[in-house]
């Protein structure tokens, strides 16, 4: 790659920020339930909450690179996809490729369910509890924990999937896809069709927080 070469917007800086502080939190979360530090693991469930809320009002309303109707691959395109990376063919995507967004929406979705049964989540004495836990029954807050300790395996094994997938581009392809969720942008001459507009734009960033805001706020005046 040339020094100076153009380089195009692929990942606006909500996508970015969404993504980095989830590895953080994700990691904290792990952390202080080791430790015992619920009071931390609840906070920090809750700003989870919202960046779950806030992404999935981004992937209706974001630019197009965020938006997961055009995220979604058809059954072709991703054997196709496969076929040439059998072959040894990697060509670069303009924002997740076919079988990579399979992986974003698998990890989106166990976070969604791994957050959404610690609301609810009781411990086995009955003294740690999620803030919506009052809204069931003890088994019922011992069924969602029990959930919830499954669904942080299956996320656990995703992330791990996905490093792997990250190493073997870079290894056997040279495409480095860390970079562009770091800087937010790629080569130009990385795509063959017009590069759409990836920006965030203020009114739709302002929307997609007060969604965030709003189910926080909901869950907060909820568990009383």
């Amino acid at each position: 790659m040339t020094t100076g070469q153009a380089r195009v917007l692929v990942w606006d800086w909500t996508v970015r920020l969404f993504h980095w502080l989830t590895v953080l939190l994700v990691a904290s979360m792990w952390w202080t339930a080791e430790e015992g530090m619920m009071d931390w693991h609840r906070r920090i469930g809750m700003i989870l909450v919202g960046l779950i809320s806030y992404r999935i009002v981004w992937g209706l309303i974001g630019p197009p690179t965020a938006r997961f109707a055009r995220m979604v691959p058809t059954p072709q395109a991703a054997l196709a996809y496969l076929g040439d990376l059998r072959a040894g063919r990697h060509k670069v995507s303009l924002g997740h490729n076919p079988v990579g967004v399979l992986s974003v929406f698998a990890m989106l979705l166990a976070l969604t369910v791994q957050v959404s049964t610690g609301l609810f989540s009781v411990d086995v004495d009955g003294i740690e509890s999620g803030p919506l836990s009052r809204h069931v029954s003890f088994e019922t807050g011992r069924l969602f924990a029990e959930i919830h300790e499954t669904s942080f395996n299956i996320l656990l094994a995703l992330i791990v999937l996905h490093v792997l997938a990250i190493a073997t581009y870079l290894v056997f392809f040279k495409d480095n896809l860390v970079r562009p969720m770091v800087t937010g942008r790629r080569a130009s001459t990385d795509f063959d069709a017009s590069v759409a507009d990836n920006r965030a734009g203020l009114i739709r960033v302002v929307i997609a927080l007060a969604a965030a805001f709003a189910a926080m706020s909901a869950i907060w005046f909820a568990g009383g």
